[in-house]
């Protein structure tokens, strides 16, 4: 598999978070085998960020090759620099972003690194976001903007914006899985303790990412299990184990957290993963069903053809 580089641009009075979230899901991408290779780069060998914590040792952004498929992350950092007079300055950082934007590297920007996104014209016509307090500004100096507001991030060819701080995890867990799947997401989302949040219709997301927007341990628990042991037959009274809780307690818990039911839950499971394996002309329906924990391809053709929308 071809190694996409990562790379982020660190500017002068960078937000620390913005850089440090997408930066541990990378580093998490590694550890798990994916091959990508993270650069940081800026404007000067060294810098400071928002609070004043010194940087230092990095590399100028020239020095780096952008190809095509790789990703660019400006994380945000102070309004007041990114509008200033000198970053204006810097010509060859503009058209350096510019050419890789031509080149069809993916450029994307956590919080407030919109700014200089907008402030080059790469996001001209585009929807974009960024910080909530900073949207209407954000608008009103850049027009030709389609600014989105409480959205955690948007995608426009080829272009990735992201609202404040935490959502940059968010963007970043997004790349992993078009890089590898959802499910190498979701397994580095639970490996950071997040659980990803996704924009669009509920149609639209995976159910490995869907139904985790709630905080209640034992449940998060069951469904880690079921989507792990999705080939394995199970029962209500094993789940109870997994989650510590008495069976009945497990049934209300679930509902109430995720909004559906555990069989609901483990059908969407299971139709997700006969969608992918029927993919594969090689593997048969009856090989399907036992990867599914089902008994018969007659259960298989059942849960494809069921249309309610749980």
């Amino acid at each position: 598999m071809k190694e996409t580089q990562i790379v982020f641009l660190i500017l002068p009075q960078i937000h620390l978070l913005d850089l440090a979230g997408a930066d541990q899901v990378m580093y998490e991408a590694v550890e798990h085998g994916i091959p990508v290779k993270i650069h940081y780069c800026s404007i000067s060998a060294e810098t400071t960020t928002s609070t004043h914590l010194p940087l230092g040792n990095i590399i100028h952004f020239s020095q780096i090759p952008l190809n095509e498929g790789d990703y660019l992350i400006i994380p945000g950092a102070e309004t007041s620099f990114l509008l200033s007079h000198e970053l204006g300055q810097e010509e060859e950082l503009f058209e350096w972003i510019k050419q890789a934007h031509a080149k069809k590297v993916n450029i994307c920007s956590i919080c407030t690194g919109a700014f200089l996104l907008a402030r080059i014209g790469i996001l001209d016509g585009k929807a974009c976001t960024t910080h909530w307090k900073k949207t209407e500004q954000l608008q009103q100096l850049f027009p030709k903007l389609k600014v989105i507001d409480n959205i955690l991030y948007t995608e426009d060819d080829g272009v990735f914006t992201s609202a404040g701080v935490t959502s940059g995890i968010d963007l970043a867990l997004n790349i992993v899985g078009k890089l590898t799947n959802d499910m190498m997401a979701f397994k580095i989302a639970r490996e950071l303790v997040v659980y990803i949040r996704r924009q669009g219709s509920q149609s639209q997301n995976s159910i490995y990412l869907s139904y985790r927007n709630h905080i209640h341990a034992g449940i998060h628990k069951v469904q880690d299990w079921l989507i792990e042991h999705l080939h394995q037959k199970t029962n209500l009274e094993a789940l109870a184990d997994v989650a510590n809780m008495s069976a009945r307690n497990l049934t209300r818990v679930f509902k109430k957290e995720t909004g559906i039911s555990i069989n609901e839950y483990h059908t969407l499971l299971r139709r997700e993963k006969i969608s992918e394996l029927l993919k594969n002309p090689d593997v048969s329906r009856s090989q399907i069903a036992r990867q599914c924990g089902l008994n018969s391809e007659r259960q298989v053709a059942r849960i494809m053809q069921k249309k309610e929308i749980f």
